[in-house]
């Protein structure tokens, strides 16, 4: 059976005029009154953004700067413009997970060389919010662009409206870059932004499929270890993974055992087939260390959202690595496997704004090009399969160009790669053609030994998120282009 058969379900999108119905309390007996939203455990958090005095110049730059910092909306910010020669343009950065704590704070975009050496405004904000809160990114990220020209006057300087703005981002960031453009926030969103093209990386760009996905990786765990789910949530959960790695792993987490190399094989189909650097992501801490930090919820994604979003019974469990089609091996543990049900709407639409988990349904109508690598097992390359899938469903995949990198890590990308996307993107906006991508879908393509060499581009430079030296050492040790 071909592996893109072992497909993580896409939910169906409710209606916008279902939605608006509701908003307005109406119906058949004329208006009722408004229900309030119902508060979520993320509401009450308290955050406090790290303002910064300023913010250090780009190394070796020629490019001349006004950079300023700042609070907006609960969201500290950077802002950094061409002293001479912006072209008019505003590059908008989603950065990604921040983790759980109370302390918000920003960063600079991986091509920010390449953005003032080409005449960019760039703006960034820390959000207003930690967690997996993409709404907050969305919500915060659109203010800070509709307020670049009144910041940039309270700074000092007058500049007008920007002629065109674009988004890019990185993991949560690369859902919020996707979901920024969506139609959906384009009619829900409080602060709305019509951006001229998106280029996410290494992106959430299935939305809560990753969650999904999470959650099977969770039911096959546990059940080849010996210990299955029983009902959920599993509130015993960190009591049972010394047990459940030790059943999996001769050392956990570089080598699986034969139990374990079983679920390496449900992972493999999981996370997007057979493909190159699927099994040096498997043997990868960081990534099996991402993977366990993100196991054992109980589906509200740590109060993002008030009832459990998860769903596993569309998923399929491929066990026998021996074959490609289902064996009885297979069928038999599918059929035991706990099937994880999801609340009704649990992520539906709100009628306060964008849903507390906005989409990327792919229901968009600028040029997207998109990046990620195979071996990254936190957010697989699955996820671009599913956006291209929703994309192809909806006709947009025209404006859809999807990149393939040869490296195991989470946004592993050299600034080089990320540069490149972005220039093939705004290149590709002002009228030129369509730029080349990946086929992310056709499994013999996929698994095709040279797949991801055109678009990786392994020369390092000090702008890469790791260090040249260290990246050099893991390259050394990647299978090479044949």
């Amino acid at each position: 059976m071909n592996p893109r058969h072992f497909r993580i379900f896409r939910p169906a999108l409710a209606t916008l005029a279902l939605a608006s119905l509701a908003a307005c309390g109406g119906g058949d007996d004329g208006p009722q009154p408004v229900v309030p939203e119902p508060s979520r455990v993320q509401d009450a958090r308290v955050y406090t953004p790290l303002a910064e005095a300023t913010f250090a110049a780009l190394p070796n730059s020629a490019v001349a700067t006004d950079r300023w910092t700042g609070t907006l909306g609960g969201a500290a910010y950077r802002i950094e413009v061409p002293k001479t020669g912006w072209n008019g343009k505003l590059v908008m950065w989603a950065h990604g997970y921040r983790g759980t704590g109370a302390s918000l704070t920003v960063d600079t975009p991986i091509m920010r060389r390449y953005l003032l050496d080409n005449g960019y405004a760039w703006a960034a904000s820390s959000y207003s919010k930690n967690y997996y809160d993409v709404r907050a990114g969305v919500e915060d990220t659109n203010a800070l662009a509709l307020n670049f020209s009144a910041i940039a006057a309270a700074k000092g300087r007058t500049l007008p409206a920007p002629s065109k703005i674009f988004i890019t981002g990185v993991s949560m960031g690369g859902q919020i870059t996707a979901a920024a453009i969506e139609a959906e926030a384009q009619m829900t969103a409080v602060n709305k932004v019509k951006y001229a093209g998106a280029v996410p990386m290494c992106g959430v760009v299935g939305d809560t499929e990753l969650f999904n996905y999470f959650a099977g990786y969770q039911v096959a765990a546990q059940q080849l270890a010996g210990v299955p789910i029983t009902k959920f949530p599993v509130t015993d959960f960190a009591a049972l993974v010394p047990t459940i790695q030790s059943a999996l792993w001769s050392s956990y987490p570089t080598q699986s055992n034969a139990q374990g190399d079983k679920l390496k094989n449900v992972v493999m189909n999981l996370s997007g087939g057979a493909r190159p650097f699927y099994a040096e992501g498997w043997a990868n801490p960081s990534n099996q260390n991402n993977i366990w930090s993100s196991l054992g919820g109980d589906g509200t994604i740590n109060g993002i959202l008030t009832q459990n979003v998860l769903d596993t019974t569309q998923l399929f469990y491929k066990v026998d690595a021996s074959s490609t089609s289902i064996t009885a091996a297979d069928t038999a543990f599918n059929a035991s496997a706990f099937k994880i049900q999801p609340t009704l709407d649990a992520n539906r639409l709100r009628r306060d704004g964008l849903r507390w988990i906005p989409l990327t349904s792919g229901d968009f109508n600028v040029p997207v090009v998109t990046l990620h690598t195979l071996g990254d097992l936190f957010v697989p390359f699955k996820m671009e399969q599913v956006y291209f899938d929703r994309a192809k469903a909806k006709g947009t995949d025209k404006w859809l160009v999807q990149r393939a990198v040869r490296d195991v890590g989470h946004c592993a990308f050299t600034a080089a790669e990320a540069t490149t996307a972005f220039d093939d993107m705004v290149k590709w906006e002002a009228g030129g053609p369509k730029p080349a991508g990946d086929d992310v879908t056709t499994a013999a393509t996929v698994g095709a030994a040279s797949y991801g060499c055109k678009f990786t581009k392994n020369t390092p430079s000090t702008e890469d998120y790791t260090a040249p030296a260290v990246r050099a050492g893991y390259q050394a040790n990647y299978p090479a282009c044949p």
